[in-house]
């Protein structure tokens, strides 16, 4: 490792720690500003002010504020966020540690197919420029990214699970397999390779298909238009044309030296799409009744479960900082100039 590598890591990692303490207060103090009492919310108006001051008192919130903020930040730095308002003693760590696996395992597929057809569809039509395939290419990302992502869901399990029934309808396994599966990980995939389970797997792949493909195909249109702007323009800048003038073949030219060099805007854009998509697959994972931390999010905000929804956040937080440290990381390897 180049020592100028090594000192834009240190400096991004050592940004990344003030970047997390900013979006953990914001979220702390929020919480604690939003009108309405969280614990008669979820007790009810009827409840007595003895069993009122005794959920405070075991959630910490009659103690001061201050003390509140860094019991918070303790939490956030062990991961031990306490037990759900809502669902008794089940820790809220075991919530998220069941669900996450299931929004990153959904997120994952959802991106490759964006950064894939998006992408690729945005070079091929910056090299067909104004052309036929060129106009047809960007109405169909337009019209793509204007159909609400919970009714594209909607048509594709009409079509793919009602009409022709080659698909699963929602859900992450059959549930007779799902009975029967030994979770290690509570990502299906990877615990169905590593039991050896092929039916298990094909099973989890084929749940995957439709749910993955909705969340993906949403995001398409925006990567269309971002690749096609920025191609169109390193396509006229002049190492393209000195290599033309030198005969190299023009798919050459498009797909390895001008598409390399527009991958900075987006993988910016990726990078941030993809912590959207970890923190905003509620729509796909309620219409496919997919077990997510998105659903389960708009599930604690329903129930004014008040730790529930604090906890979740900060996760998600936590995943948008290290994503944005991924990709600082990505760019130094991929443009040496960052590093300076």
């Amino acid at each position: 490792m180049s020592s100028s590598l090594r000192r834009f890591l240190i400096t991004r990692i050592l940004l990344t720690i003030p970047m997390v303490l900013i979006l953990v207060t914001m979220i702390f103090f929020i919480m604690r500003v939003l009108p309405g009492d969280p614990i008669r919310s979820q007790l009810g108006p009827r409840v007595s002010e003895e069993q009122a001051d005794a959920l405070r008192e075991r959630l910490g919130l009659n103690r001061p504020l201050y003390i509140q903020y860094f019991d918070f930040l303790w939490d956030m730095v062990t991961l031990d966020f306490g037990t759900a308002l809502t669902q008794g003693e089940r820790p809220i760590r075991d919530e998220l540690g069941e669900r996450l696996p299931a929004t990153i395992e959904l997120t994952i597929p959802a991106i490759a197919i964006t950064a894939l057809i998006g992408i690729l569809s945005g070079a091929f039509a910056a090299k067909n420029r104004k052309k036929p395939i060129d106009y047809s290419i960007r109405l169909l990302s337009i019209a793509i990214y204007s159909i609400p992502i919970f009714f594209m869901g909607l048509i594709f399990q009409i079509i793919f699970a009602v009409r022709i029934p080659i698909l699963p309808l929602s859900g992450r396994m059959d549930t007779l397999l799902l009975t029967q599966f030994e979770s290690i990980t509570n990502f299906y995939v990877i615990d169905a390779i590593l039991t050896g389970n092929w039916p298990a797997l094909r099973s989890a792949l084929t749940h995957l298909i439709m749910p993955s493909i909705t969340l993906g195909l949403a995001l398409t249109g925006v990567f269309v238009r971002l690749t096609r702007v920025n191609m169109i323009e390193m396509l006229q800048s002049d190492f393209i044309t000195a290599g033309r003038a030198r005969g190299i073949p023009e798919r050459r030219l498009v797909y390895k030296h001008a598409l390399r060099n527009t991958f900075i805007p987006i993988l910016t854009l990726l990078g941030l799409q993809f912590a959207i998509l970890l923190a905003g697959a509620v729509l796909t994972e309620t219409t496919f009744s997919w077990p997510g931390v998105g659903r389960y999010l708009v599930d604690r905000i329903e129930l004014r479960d008040y730790t529930a929804v604090q906890a979740t956040i900060g996760v998600f937080a936590l995943f948008v900082a290290l994503i944005s440290l991924l990709m600082d990381i990505i760019y130094a390897l991929i443009d040496p100039r960052i590093r300076y």
